[in-house]
Formats: structure tokens, C-alpha cells, sequence
């Protein structure tokens, strides 16, 4: 079953934001812990639902980042500024990306780009949201543990979607964090989501796939349930396999890599025309995942 508003998950988690860009607050013993940041003009919804839920600033210690894309780590910059004590924690290739400035000013400027698409832009006006090089923060590896108290989140490395992607697991709970890495459930669909490399994106759903899970929360479009959330991940591999067979056969077809991203973002934005990301990045997530396969198909 899947879950789209707002609200609480189970006794420790609550999923925060819109609908298209989640957020989620998971409550220890001792700690809390925001993980994913979302698009940035959700954050007036994050603030007021924090309120609704009798949520309070003060039980937030850290913030993990799953990867470093803009739609992923909207809100941080203003809790941090917000609370400096609040620790931000990413991989240690995401900290590599998030100091480079040729990075940040592609982050600040896709995050306006999306809030206006939105009819939000007001809100990065009233907020300071942007991501800046004074946005530092601890780093976790694979096997890491965050321990909360009474809850311990479990790290995974696992690239593909993003050279930074990590996923997060809650053994305790059944509770699988996996950002885009897992495939993003649009509408009825899932939408894979291998954006830098897409062998690495397929091994890693093969790592996911072994976890015991009782609820998946993805960071677009809520969160899933029961029997579906426990065979989500096995069908998002289908679903990926499915798709590299398309942009194998478009990339055959036109030889060039952008001709056929263009080919591909236009029979996307046919058939999902309310899409959160605009036609210009999602064609450029095509050619960039293109890339590894034309590379791979032309060394066969």
C-alpha cells in the first residue's frame, strides 16, 4: 500500500513535506534524526507539521543526507543555521561533491529552477536555504551504525542512482531508507532512477533486495506498506531492467547520446506530464545515464 500525505508512519517515524519531496523524522530513545532534506520550498510544510505533530527543534540531533542531489537536501542549510549543533551527516564521496562550488551554485540554482515550476519560489525568499561551503558535517561508511537510542540505523553503500547514493536501514523496525536508489513509486509505476551509472545502480538493488522490509520510504512520492513495500524492491530491478532495455535499443537506434535523451524525455514527459523535475534536468539525467550504457554497449 502506498502512503502519499503526511503524518505519522508508526510509533517512530513520521514522514514530512509534500507529497513529491518526503522527509522523514525517526524518533529515538535518546536522539532524533531527519533523513533526506527534500526540495527546498517544502520547508514551511516541514515546520508546520513538525508543530501539528508536537515535534519539537529540540529532540533533532543530526540530519542524514542519502545523496547530494538539490531535491535531497533542501531544508538542511536552514535547520543548521536554525540549531549549529545539529550534525549533518553524508558519505564521504557526498561531502567531496557538496564542497565543490561549481556543485553548490548547480544545487542553489536547480532548487530555484524546481521552486518556481512548483509556484514556490516565494518561499526561498522568506527562508535562507541555500546550500553554502560552511555546511559541513560528520561522514559515514558502509557498515556504519547511528545510534539513536533504543534504535540503531544501519548504512549502505549504494551507488548508482549518484556516486554519493548510501541507504538507511532500521533492522529493528523493518524500515528501509534507500533515496532514489531503491526507484521512485510514481503514480502506480516505479520509475528507475539510474542516473550515473546504471550497472552500479542494478547491483545495488540486489543488495537491497535481501533486506527483511516491512515499510519502504522513498523520498518522493510517500512512502509503502506491507505486502508491497516487501516485494518493492525486487520489482523495482525488473522495472530497471525494462528500462535499460529501452534506452539500449533508443541509443542503438539514433547513435548519439543526445538525440536519443532527448527521444527519452519526451515520451517521459508524454506519458508523466506532472512530473516534479522540469524537461531541461531530466533530459540531462537521461544523457548522463546514457552515458555508462552507450559506454558498455560500445565496448561489447
Amino acid at each position: 500500500m502506498r502512503v502519499r500525505k503526511a503524518g505519522k508512519v508508526n510509533e517512530r517515524i513520521w514522514c514530512l513535506g509534500r507529497e513529491e519531496s518526503c522527509v522523514y523524522l525517526l524518533r529515538g530513545d535518546d536522539q532524533s534524526l531527519l533523513i533526506s532534506g527534500g526540495t527546498s520550498y517544502i520547508i514551511q510544510d516541514v515546520l508546520d507539521q513538525l508543530s501539528d505533530f508536537g515535534l519539537t527543534l529540540d529532540r533533532i540531533h543530526k540530519c542524514l543526507i542519502l545523496h547530494a542531489h538539490f531535491d535531497h537536501i533542501g531544508v538542511f542549510p536552514y535547520f543548521k543555521r536554525k540549531k549549529p549543533e545539529i550534525e549533518i551527516l553524508a558519505s564521504a564521496r557526498g561531502w567531496q561533491i557538496l564542497n565543490m562550488p561549481k556543485a553548490i551554485t548547480t544545487i542553489n540554482e536547480s532548487s530555484r529552477r524546481v521552486a518556481e515550476r512548483m509556484g514556490a519560489a516565494d518561499v526561498l525568499d522568506r527562508y535562507d536555504l541555500s546550500w553554502s561551503l560552511d555546511l559541513g558535517g560528520g561522514t559515514v561508511h558502509e557498515g556504519d551504525r547511528i545510534d539513536l537510542g533504543g534504535v540503531s540505523v544501519h548504512i549502505m553503500e549504494t551507488p548508482g542512482h549518484s556516486s554519493c547514493s548510501i541507504s538507511a536501514y532500521v533492522p529493528s523496525l523493518k524500515v528501509l531508507f534507500p533515496s532514489d536508489g531503491g526507484g521512485i513509486p510514481y503514480l502506480d509505476t516505479i520509475l528507475p532512477a539510474p542516473n550515473s551509472n546504471f550497472t552500479r545502480y542494478q547491483e545495488s538493488l540486489e543488495r537491497l533486495r535481501t533486506l527483511d522490509v516491512d515499510i519502504l520510504c522513498a523520498d518522493h512520492y510517500g512512502y509503502i506498506l506491507g505486502e508491497e513495500a516487501r516485494g518493492y524492491i525486487a520489482l523495482s530491478a525488473e522495472t530497471a531492467a525494462e528500462r535499460r532495455k529501452e534506452m539500449e535499443e533508443v541509443y542503438k537506434r539514433t547513435g548519439e547520446l543526445d538525440k536519443a535523451a532527448k527521444e527519452l524525455t519526451d515520451a517521459f514527459f508524454k506519458e508523466y506530464t506532472e512530473y516534479i523535475i522540469s524537461p531541461d534536468i531530466m533530459q540531462a539525467v537521461f544523457r548522463q545515464s546514457l552515458r555508462h550504457v552507450a559506454s558498455v554497449l560500445d565496448e561489447a
